[in-house]
């Protein structure tokens, strides 16, 4: 975690509604935009082909292109961050 509280934000946001081809997951202590773009880095590099959008005002991310939410978890916390125990369902 990087521990900045400089309120600086990510640009772009998840959908209210969640995409159904890709698993959203909260991460609670992605605070800023610097957080954001650690997990999107860790995520993306992690697992090649993959595309992440990840916005600290929700706390959500979003990710199109992962098959396993057990790997994306290991990233998360490998990179510092507390992903949730489960993805969230789409609607």
């Amino acid at each position: 975690m990087c521990g900045c509280s400089s309120g600086r934000q990510q640009t772009s946001q998840v959908d209210a509604n969640l995409d159904p081809n890709a698993l959203t997951f909260r991460v609670e202590d992605m605070t800023c935009g610097h957080c954001a773009g650690t997990i999107k880095k860790a995520i993306e590099t992690g697992l090649p082909g993959t595309t992440v959008d990840a916005d600290p005002q929700s706390k959500l991310v979003s990710v199109k292109g992962a098959s396993s939410f057990s790997k994306l978890r290991d990233l998360v916390v490998q990179a510092g961050y507390t992903p949730s125990a489960s993805p969230l369902k789409a609607a």
